[in-house]
Order: structure tokens, then C-alpha cells, then sequence
């Protein structure tokens, strides 16, 4: 098989030995896979691959069919379309992904939509709602909101009925994420459009003052991205004062048994917002496996809103 392949911290299409799948595991041939903030970091070797991961094939997400079946997998048939996370290998011909981690693509999204919804959606969802109890009527504030985890939280947000706000650098895409149903704001300042009951961080240690701050009582802070910076001083009394919690997420190094979990929620709680159109995976361009490494350049540009996407062509 063909995949994107880290040399030397540069990009290349090689050709590995095909994969097989083990049991409880399938073979899966890949359509599409998205691109995310992860794989620019284990290209620059500042993230590295779990053990038993492809070390130098990223990718966090896939789309594609089913192509073979490992001992005791039988939950899809060969031919079937799905979807899911992996810790890595995904933008590659083949993929090997445990069964349980997989979903069924909803019969209403296109390849590129399927490959760049698993990685984003359970990000935001296992994090604002199924750790920070997000509920309606409660307001959210997500930090970086026109990135994809961003876009993802605000549209998860929206359909479950809480109001949203995002902060936004770039005077240039504000209209657009605005339209994934949050009220757009500058990054300075945001704390004067709280009180926040949930606050999506993305951005790290720079917002912490700020974030407790504008919370509520009894809010909560799920970060799950430090890009900005990963220390800052915490104000232990707020958090007394408001009974606030914080919390910090990640899904790569998870064990299978909780991916399993984070894919059950998705199929239960937001793929049928796709089905009836109120949930959508905004594309901003897709590359074919051999133009790999512009599209990693066209990722860390910025200024893009919406999903990177590799095709398997």
C-alpha cells in the first residue's frame, strides 16, 4: 500500500507492507482522511505515535469501506462504508481499526465529510458534553472557533440548545463560524460576554485568569488544547469561591474501551443531527494522497475555515 510517510521530519507517498487485520480488528481501504492539528506536531517529532501505532504514518481519522475481517469481527460486513478514529495510520491506502471504534457513515455525508467528522466531533462532544454536562440553555464559550474542533463544539452546542460564543482572531472568518450558530467575538476581552457555564479551551494558559474569571458558578473548563502556552497561575479561591472544576482531555492514548465508549455516544447522540441536515462537516480543501505535503502547508498557513482532507486516489 501507499502512504504518507515522515522522513526526517518532511513528508513523503512510500510504499509500506499491507496491513492485516487481527482479531476483533478489519482492514479497512481508505477513502479520505482528515487532516488535524496533531499531525503538524508529529511531523515537527513533537508527538509521536502511542506503542503499536504506526510510528510514521499519521492520521487520526478515515473514512473508507471495509475490506477484509479479522478473527471474531462482526459487527460490519466487506463493502460497508465507516468511519472512526485511530491513534494513527489512517492516511494510508489501508488501515487496520478495531471494530468497536468504527461507525457506519450516515447515508447522507460524502467521503470527504465522513473522513473529516470522527477526529473533531468526538473531540468536542466527549468534551463539552459528555465530561462538562453541557445542557441547554447554559452558555458555552469556545476558544479558537474556527478551527475544526471550534467549528464542531459550536454546531454541537447550537443543536443541543445551549447559547454559544467563539472567539475568533481573524476578522476574515467571523461571518462564516458565525454561522455555525455562535455569536463571534475577539479573543480580547472575551470575559465581558460572560458569565460562561462550560468554556471549551483551545488556546491554553493564556485564557486561565481570564476563564475563571468569566465563569459562572459551578462552571467548568475542559481544555483540550495549549498551542498558546501550557503554565499559568490558578487562582485557587475563585475556584473555591464558584466550586468550579477544570479538566484536561485528550483521545490518542486512550485504551480501546474507551474509544468504544466516545464512538457509541457519536452514533447515539450526533449522527442523527447529520442525517436531518443540522449538523455539517465544513470542507475547506481536499489533496489527493500525493499532494501530502501541500496540504500540510495549506494547514499550517491558517486562515482556512473548515476541514483538510486527503483522498486516496
Amino acid at each position: 500500500m501507499r502512504a504518507a510517510t515522515i522522513r526526517d521530519r518532511e513528508l513523503h507517498v512510500l510504499e509500506h507492507p499491507d496491513p492485516e487485520p487481527g482479531a476483533g480488528e478489519v482492514l479497512i481501504r481508505v477513502t479520505a482522511a482528515g487532516l488535524n492539528g496533531a499531525d503538524m506536531h508529529q511531523l515537527r517529532g513533537r508527538y509521536p505515535a502511542p506503542p503499536g501505532v504506526p510510528p510514521d504514518i499519521p492520521g487520526l481519522e478515515l473514512a473508507g469501506e471495509v475490506a477484509a475481517r479479522g478473527h471474531r469481527a462482526e459487527r460490519f460486513s466487506v463493502g460497508d462504508r465507516v468511519m472512526g478514529i485511530v491513534a494513527g495510520g489512517a492516511q494510508a491506502e489501508l488501515a487496520i481499526v478495531h471494530e468497536r471504534q468504527l461507525m457506519a457513515v450516515p447515508e447522507a455525508l460524502s467521503w470527504e465529510e465522513a473522513g473529516g467528522l470522527p477526529e473533531v466531533f468526538t473531540t468536542a462532544h466527549d468534551a463539552i458534553v459528555t465530561q462538562a454536562g453541557l445542557k441547554p440553555g447554559e452558555h458555552l464559550l469556545v476558544h479558537g472557533g474556527a478551527g475544526g474542533v471550534g467549528t464542531a463544539a459550536i454546531q454541537l452546542g447550537h443543536v443541543l440548545g445551549a447559547k454559544v460564543t467563539a472567539t475568533v482572531r481573524n476578522p476574515e472568518l467571523r461571518d462564516g463560524v458565525a454561522a455555525f450558530g455562535a455569536e463571534v467575538i475577539e479573543p480580547e476581552g472575551f470575559g465581558a460576554h460572560g458569565p460562561f457555564d462550560v468554556i471549551l479551551e483551545l488556546v491554553g494558559a493564556p485564557n486561565l485568569a481570564e476563564n475563571l474569571a468569566a465563569l459562572a458558578t459551578l462552571g467548568r473548563i475542559a481544555v483540550i488544547g495549549i498551542g498558546g502556552g501550557a503554565k499559568g497561575e490558578l487562582n485557587l479561591g475563585i475556584m473555591l469561591a464558584k466550586r468550579l472544576r477544570i479538566f484536561g482531555s485528550t483521545l490518542r492514548p486512550r485504551p480501546l474501551e474507551e474509544k468504544a465508549l466516545t464512538a457509541r455516544a457519536l452514533e447515539r447522540s450526533v449522527l442523527p443531527f447529520f442525517a436531518d441536515g443540522r449538523l455539517k462537516v465544513p470542507i475547506a480543501a481536499t489533496y489527493p494522497l500525493d499532494q501530502v505535503a501541500e496540504a500540510y502547508a495549506h494547514f499550517t498557513a491558517g486562515g482556512k475555515l473548515g476541514k483538510i482532507i486527503l483522498l486516496m486516489l
